[in-house]
């Protein structure tokens, strides 16, 4: 009997003892014991405490009629036959001691170089809900160990021994190990590999030698799942079991195998390193010249820095020079305005007085000269033979010359000085 059964019924014994006399309160518990553990005895035979993940099939006792239970709770037996079985489970297929058995329960794969190895994993497991397909599976198998045996563990066997030889035990190792349990799992749910298989001469990817394997290809069919031909259907599929979550914790290979795949392994990690190496020296070439690129464009800005600098001074230089030049032009237009302004005042003076400043001056120092000249002539002799007339012609001589120097001036200066018509040198007395 369940927990809260056992409670129900502990509660209904106290409330009977509550109402019972005093005296009677001892052999009340002793009959509720007494029944308790009869009704525990009939766990099995009379009723069963179904739980969430278990399906009971019940036998009935005489008819042999089969009734399947699939909700939780307590279900009445009869005295019937009842079996129980799992809705979901993990199938083991393991070989650690830690994992569904301690028996090693690995599965051997062959693969196509003659290579062998017992994969270890598990894989999970739904059973199907539906009434005839649980009681198909009632008929022929009826127990659970049954079903993990005969359905799940020989199913799987094929889906291994059908995936081997799909690929080189060093592939299952490598390269194609993610493939390798993609195989095993379709092969599983939906039946095995209609195939076709051709010896090929390959070179060994660790020695480089040629050697013959018998290559095995997967036929096509649009109508199969997942568009590969079948030979025949899964029993899982059969029965209505769903796989799901194949996990793969273990390749134990042969020892040969093992050499071969240490061999490659320090292979590939030779060629690793190697091309890490050399995309190392290529990061570091192109590191390189970024930098190199970098240092030529600081100097390439450096020297336009420079250039810069250098044409706003000549800019600088050539717009002084320009206003300099302006300022020059400038004053080349002021001097000659200003000499043509004092020309024209000069002329207009000049036509004021008829230029009578300067002829004055002019004749003023023409003059000068003149007097200063022929003052250093003889006019008279100093030693005179003869008469007084000689004097006289002198005196006279002197006098025409003084004449016609004065006029000469004169006319040169264009000044007349003679008193016009009707006017007298001095005023008049009155």
């Amino acid at each position: 009997m369940g927990t809260r059964q056992e409670e129900d019924f502990k509660e209904f014994v106290d409330k009977v003892k509550q109402k019972l006399p005093s005296g009677r309160r001892l052999t009340t518990i002793v009959v509720g014991i007494m029944a308790l553990m009869f009704l525990s005895s009939l766990k099995g035979r009379v009723y069963y405490d179904l739980g969430q993940n278990e399906i009971l099939f019940v036998k009935a006792i005489g008819t042999g009629t089969v009734h399947i239970h699939k909700d939780a709770g307590w279900k009445w037996v009869r005295f019937g036959e009842p079996t129980v079985v799992k809705k979901s489970f993990t199938f083991w297929f393991s070989s650690k001691p830690d994992q569904g058995s301690k028996e090693d329960q690995s599965i051997k794969a062959r693969f196509n170089d003659n290579g062998h190895g017992k994969i270890s994993g598990s894989i999970r497991i739904d059973a199907p809900l539906e009434d005839k397909a649980l009681m198909e599976i009632y008929s022929k198998y009826k127990t659970q160990e049954a079903i993990e045996h005969e359905i799940i563990r020989t199913t799987l066997e094929k889906a291994v021994y059908f995936a081997g030889p799909l690929m080189s035990s060093t592939e299952s190792a490598s390269t194609k190990r993610n493939m390798l349990l993609s195989y095993i799992e379709d092969q599983a749910q939906y039946g095995i590999y209609k195939t076709t298989s051709k010896d090929v001469v390959v070179k060994d990817e660790v020695t480089g030698a040629e050697k013959t394997i018998t290559q095995v290809d997967i036929s096509k069919d649009e109508k199969a799942p997942n568009g590969y031909g079948r030979h025949e259907e899964s029993l899982l599929a059969r029965f209505g079991f769903k796989s799901s979550n194949l996990s793969i914790n273990e390749i134990t290979y042969d020892d040969a195998v093992e050499a071969q795949i240490k061999t490659q392994r320090d292979s590939i990690m030779a060629v690793q390193v190697a091309i890490a190496n050399a995309k190392k020296a290529e990061q570091d070439a192109i590191t390189a010249a970024k930098n190199g690129e970098a240092n030529a464009a600081t100097a390439k800005w450096a020297q336009e820095v420079i250039k810069a600098q250098k044409v706003t001074e000549a800019e600088q230089v050539r717009d002084v020079a320009k206003l300099t030049k302006d300022a020059a032009e400038f004053t080349k237009q002021k001097n000659i305005l200003d000499g043509q302004g004092e020309a024209e005042k000069r002329r207009l003076v000049m036509e004021a007085d008829g230029a009578l400043s300067q002829k004055l001056e002019t004749y003023e120092k023409v003059m000068g000269r003149f007097a200063q000249e022929f003052g250093k002539q003889k006019w008279v002799p100093e030693v005179m033979m003869g008469s007084a007339s000689g004097d006289a012609n002198g005196s006279q001589q002197v006098a025409g010359m003084m004449n016609l120097l004065s006029i000469q001036a004169l006319e040169s200066l264009g000044l007349n000085l003679k008193i016009p018509a009707g006017k007298t040198a001095l005023p008049e007395k009155k």
